[in-house]
């Protein structure tokens, strides 16, 4: 009896360790594509919202960060307690759906709960946050969802330890925005720097993360001009050129912690959702030399909505 036991817990565990090493070794994607129709922002919009409330999740925030597209941002109490186990697990306590008009088609995505667990780290693979999305966007007339936005044979192994190339950051290389002496004043400077548009920046959503002196707040950068390096628009512009669109990819996040502002450092926050960008050249015009300007600008922005000079 003895000797059998041991077997079957034996195998019980080389089955955990298989099935664990199988869904490391699965290649994940940023982005799922709900839908591509016909249609009007507005009406998709709408459409989308009605869906992911009734499905229990709460609208936290929305923007339109250019022409003919839309970000809803969503979270509900899985999110925020998935989110409380990890350290700047707020970065993965929201997900993004986006509606954007690209040439005749309206795309609905969503950002994988799957890979943001694994590029931030997270005490968890989100498989189930994946598996509530899907079924709250389930458009059963529009075929099956396709995963996109990475030509990267990248996994959940991998992304915990990603950064784009030699020299630059990781996601445990943040940029230190501002610190204050509580969090409850650190909260209050960026609500009132945001709400007074410093940095050219805007307050698209915040969630407080529970049990931990922790708030995220998601944050438009609309740029001072169409030149502003730091602008949203500017950005997209310049990288998003393939099809689907990256719109997901928005808003920015700065995370509270313990009384200090973080924000993720742009060359990481933007290559996680642009794993295969090249540098210099790419068939479609998108390349990260159109944007060597930004990570600076977006940092200073950040921190001016913050409420400190940069």
């Amino acid at each position: 009896m003895v000797s059998l036991l041991r077997k079957i817990l034996f195998t019980g565990v080389l089955f955990i360790y298989s099935t664990g090493s199988a869904l490391a070794d699965e290649v994940i994607m940023p982005f799922v594509l709900v839908s591509s129709g016909s249609g009007d922002v507005a009406t998709v919009t709408a459409d989308v919202k009605n869906k992911l409330s009734g499905a229990g999740f709460e609208v936290v925030g929305e923007y339109s960060p250019f022409s003919d597209a839309h970000v809803i941002v969503v979270t509900n109490d899985a999110m925020k307690a998935f989110a409380a186990k990890s350290e700047f697990g707020a970065y993965g306590a929201a997900a993004r759906v986006s509606v954007t008009k690209n040439g005749e088609n309206i795309e609905v995505a969503y950002t994988n709960p799957v890979y943001m667990a694994a590029a931030y780290r997270m005490a968890g693979d989100g498989a189930d946050l994946r598996k509530s999305l899907s079924a709250a966007l389930a458009c059963p007339d529009c075929g099956a969802e396709t995963d996109f936005g990475s030509e990267k044979n990248l996994t959940a192994k991998d992304l915990r330890k990603y950064h784009y190339t030699v020299m630059m950051e990781y996601f445990d290389d943040p940029s230190t925005l501002a610190e204050y002496d509580s969090q409850a004043e650190a909260v209050k400077a960026v609500e009132d720097s945001l709400a007074a548009g410093l940095g050219a920046t805007a307050k698209v959503y915040r969630i407080d993360i529970p049990g931990k002196e922790e708030t995220v707040f998601g944050v438009a950068l609309k740029g001072k001009d169409a030149e502003d390096c730091s602008g949203d628009a500017f950005v997209m512009s310049r990288v998003d050129k393939s099809t689907p669109r990256h719109t997901a990819h928005l808003p920015y996040e700065i995370v509270v912690s313990d009384g200090t502002a973080y924000a993720l450092y742009a060359r990481f926050r933007i290559a996680i959702n642009w794993p295969h960008l090249p540098m210099i050249a790419s068939e479609t015009g998108g390349t990260f030399f159109k944007i060597m300007c930004s990570p600076t600008a977006i940092e200073e922005a950040l921190i001016q909505a913050s409420g400190e000079e940069p």
